[in-house]
């Protein structure tokens, strides 16, 4: 073997490498973008199975109306939830009791 091929051996088997990494590394970022791509959508699924069900028993939650107020109650367990802003509402419409006082207490203070 003469030197001039040994050297033509030596580039060829230096572009394999450069080859093999290059494909590592796109196999690499496809393999985790797929895992990404699988995380979120098992993400959506779970969000979408967990939409309007009782975060304590997990019973399907039904709508109330209390002081004009739309809330969610389980019919399971009797929790009721209380969306953005629900729970002020409330209790601006709620004259005297002590759920009432405690609420405004709670309000003014964080106001």
């Amino acid at each position: 073997m003469t030197e001039k091929d040994r050297l033509g051996e030596k580039l060829r088997d230096a572009e394999r490498g450069r080859e093999d990494q290059f494909f590592a590394e796109r196999d690499r970022q496809l393999i985790e973008q797929l895992r990404r791509t699988k995380g979120d959508d098992a993400e959506a699924t779970l969000k979408q199975a967990a939409h309007m069900r009782c975060p304590k028993c997990g019973t399907r939650l039904g709508q109330r109306t209390l002081h004009g107020i739309s809330v969610d109650e389980c019919s399971s367990c009797h929790g009721v939830w209380l969306g953005e802003g629900e729970l002020q509402a409330i209790a601006t419409k709620e004259d005297d009791g002590w759920i009432a006082r405690w609420l405004r207490r709670e309000f003014s203070e964080t106001e």
